[in-house]
């Protein structure tokens, strides 16, 4: 399953499902890391998209680790990280987690508490299966013989519940963060944006109570006031999200899109940019290659929005695709933001 997951995951993937073996991997945390992270506002909680990255060492990382390391336990050493208080969980688009999966993770994660109290509690947003999000299976060969075809299970309330819902209710309630319903790119067309926002508003109402909620759009022509008050009237988050399809975050900033008493931005990759070709040429995401001015504005700004909505989390999670190297880029947002919210 694991090397399914990363064929399509692009290496994003957390791998096989976690073991248990502790101290297998050692975080790298500096004094100056410590220092930066006690001037952060306390509802911000940055964090990466996955973990399994070699090329952080010296960064996340003590020592080189190997990929396989950090799929059993590199969970464990990046909870310990004070710049990093979340991660987005990336597997859970590919496939339903099992229990044994969650219960692995939670695991690590109190391990991680173990040996670092006074850090602020860590969150983990997971990506809602894919076979929920997406409208349209997409021309892939992922998709086989339904690319192309519209997908009858698309925002399917009993299959989230039963597959996956419950088993982070069963195995991962004192550390799950909000759920990413990441709805996936859909040919123009598909829905005009009045029938669409109707579909979302329907899902999102009949959603389990005592959860947080957090949907990203990748079709631009369905963002607008229509998806923000909707949004609104639900207390779910509308993801800021700087992908390559997307208006930038400036704009969704524009529509007053704090919509919960939390946000989650993902920062992805720039505009015009392909995922597989900003692999290739970012690999293996050991330092910034292209930093990103104009974005790096941006999220301070949608933070302080979301301090002024009197937002208790402010999740910014972060791509290796977006500049080079995520949790560098966590460094460099986190310095602004902490300068900006001194002032």
């Amino acid at each position: 399953m694991g090397g399914q997951l990363s064929l399509f995951g692009g290496g994003d993937g957390d791998g096989a499902p976690p073991r248990r073996r502790s101290g297998l991997v050692e975080p790298h945390v500096t004094d100056g890391d410590r220092a930066l992270a006690a001037r952060l506002p306390r509802f911000v909680r940055f964090g990466t998209s996955s973990w399994s990255f070699p090329g952080w060492a010296g960064i996340v990382w003590k020592g080189k680790p190997s990929e396989a390391a950090l799929v059993e336990s590199g969970l464990e050493a990046y909870a310990q990280q004070p710049l990093l208080r979340a991660v987005s969980l990336d597997r859970s688009y590919y496939g339903p987690l099992r229990d044994a999966d969650l219960t692995g993770y939670e695991a690590q994660l109190g391990v991680a508490r173990e040996k670092t109290p006074e850090l602020p509690r860590f969150r983990v947003l997971s990506k809602v299966w894919d076979e929920i999000t997406t409208a349209v299976f997409p021309r892939h060969p992922r998709y086989g013989a339904r690319a192309g075809m519209k997908n009858p299970h698309f925002l399917d309330l009993a299959r989230f519940e039963s597959e996956v819902l419950a088993p982070y209710r069963r195995a991962f309630a004192g550390d799950a963060g909000p759920f990413v319903f990441e709805l996936t790119p859909m040919p123009a067309g598909t829905f005009d944006e009045r029938a669409f926002v109707a579909r979302v508003d329907d899902f999102v109402s009949r959603l389990p109570a005592g959860h947080r909620y957090a949907f990203e759009l990748r079709n631009a022509e369905l963002f607008g006031a229509r998806w923000v008050d909707m949004l609104k009237a639900s207390r779910a988050a509308h993801v800021f999200t700087y992908w390559t399809a997307m208006p930038p975050l400036r704009e969704q900033l524009r529509l007053r899109a704090v919509t919960a008493p939390f946000t989650v931005v993902r920062l992805m990759m720039p505009p015009y940019t392909r995922y597989a070709a900003r692999k290739v040429e970012l690999a293996p995401f050991d330092r910034v290659r292209e930093p990103q001015p104009e974005m790096r504005d941006d999220v301070v700004e949608i933070l302080r929005a979301a301090a002024e909505a009197g937002c208790d989390e402010g999740f910014v999670l972060v791509n290796n695709k977006a500049e080079g190297s995520a949790p560098l880029t966590v460094r460099a947002l986190a310095e602004r933001t902490a300068d900006a919210f001194a002032r």
